[in-house]
């Protein structure tokens, strides 16, 4: 029995990972009221009593890139230090909530100098970077998957992990209330309403924002009718709204402060960038189109290190092609305009399979996740 608080420091390195840790530290916090948390962080973290030392921003790159090459120096600095003030000022656990690259090495020194160390988000290793399996077999000390078929994968390397089912699966209702979410943007009931998510990072944004959005121009010179919406981190709201000024689309796009999840229970169909929001729309039961691009440099090696077909959560969780996904050179506004011209013409037949699909997805992640994480980590913690 623990007499004093338990402290944690976590790392989150992107909004997604914000989000996630958002709502494992709110259930670490039922389990022990006077949590101590501290790290780095974003608006959800501390939300939840997060000490941030810095904001989780300052550790968003996007892929193998010309931004991570100038940041980092900057990046390992943040790590140095960080280290440092861990090992000075120990917490009980180190929890890393996804963001690999960063965490796993600072893991490593960790669980090195006897700090128990737990990796929040199983590393895509089914899919990409195989190699990483040796490093954090090194690195952590337990793993929280979000997906059921990983922690057998992890066993057969020699790390302990739970599955603890994906947070989101508990907060997204299994039946979104969709005129509920149309009253809160002043969305018309029987509108027909396309959300454009075209990241939650400045370099996706210098990616994808401009061609989603001459893609909504094409959209709209076909279905005049059709509105569009845009929930922007808020962050990133400047920068999108600059985007859709130089293209003369701002009074076709209604830009939101945040709000996402509203607009995928809104809308009729997603123009979505790969990555969590993927797994959002499926959970809203929306039907979307997929799409990425990065630096032909960065695409290269990727592609190198791919293990699926698919990028989308949607289809690698399915296993099969459910969502058209758009890539790269793919993903050109004349295509992603097609793409949802064809989704939008999709028949009830076909929208209620894939609803159906969704809906089976959505009951195979839903746990209680902030309890199954939090027993996992109570085992790791020092006596």
């Amino acid at each position: 029995m623990r007499h004093s608080p338990v402290r944690v420091a976590m790392v989150a390195g992107e909004a997604s990972g914000d989000l996630l840790a958002g709502l494992l530290l709110e259930g670490l916090v039922r389990r022990w009221p006077d949590l101590q948390s501290v790290g780095i962080g974003g608006p959800e973290m501390v939300r939840q009593g997060l000490s941030a030392w810095w904001p989780h921003h300052k550790l968003t790159v996007h892929g193998y890139s010309w931004d991570l090459v100038w940041r980092y120096p900057e990046i390992v600095g943040i790590r140095h230090r960080l280290l440092g003030r861990l090992l000075l000022d120990r917490p009980d656990v180190f929890i890393g909530i996804d963001a690999p690259d960063f965490n796993l090495s600072l893991e490593a020194r960790l669980k090195a100098a006897g700090i128990p160390t737990v990796q929040f988000v199983c590393p895509s290793v089914w899919a990409w970077r195989a190699e990483r399996l040796l490093t954090m077999r090194h690195s952590v000390d337990h793993v929280l998957c979000l997906f059921p078929f990983e922690p057998a994968l992890l066993a057969q390397h020699g790390i302990e992990a739970s599955y603890v089912g994906h947070p989101l699966a508990q907060v997204i209702p299994m039946i979104p209330d969709r005129l509920a979410a149309r009253r809160q943007l002043g969305v018309g009931a029987d509108a027909v309403v396309v959300a454009l998510l075209p990241g939650s990072r400045a370099s996706e944004i210098n990616h994808l924002a401009h061609r989603f959005f001459q893609a909504a121009f094409q959209v709209a010179q076909r279905e005049p009718s059709v509105e569009f919406v845009v929930p922007a981190v808020p962050s990133l709201y400047g920068a999108i709204e600059q985007v859709a000024r130089s293209l003369d689309m701002a009074d076709r796009l209604r830009i939101l402060h945040g709000q996402s999840h509203a607009a995928l229970a809104a809308c009729d169909l997603c123009l979505v960038a790969s990555g969590t929001a993927t797994l959002e729309a499926a959970l809203f039961k929306r039907p979307m189109v997929i799409a990425y691009r990065m630096s032909r440099w960065s695409w290269r090696l990727v592609q190198g290190k791919r293990l699926q077909p698919w990028v989308g959560l949607p289809n690698i969780l399915s296993g099969e092609s459910l969502v058209p996904e758009l890539l790269q050179d793919e993903a050109t506004p004349s295509a992603l305009a097609g793409a949802v011209l064809a989704g939008l013409a999709m028949t009830p037949q076909r929208r209620s399979v894939l609803e159906q699909r969704f809906t089976d997805l959505h009951a195979d992640l839903q746990r209680n996740t902030a309890e199954l994480a939090a027993d996992a980590i109570e085992k790791v913690l020092p006596t």
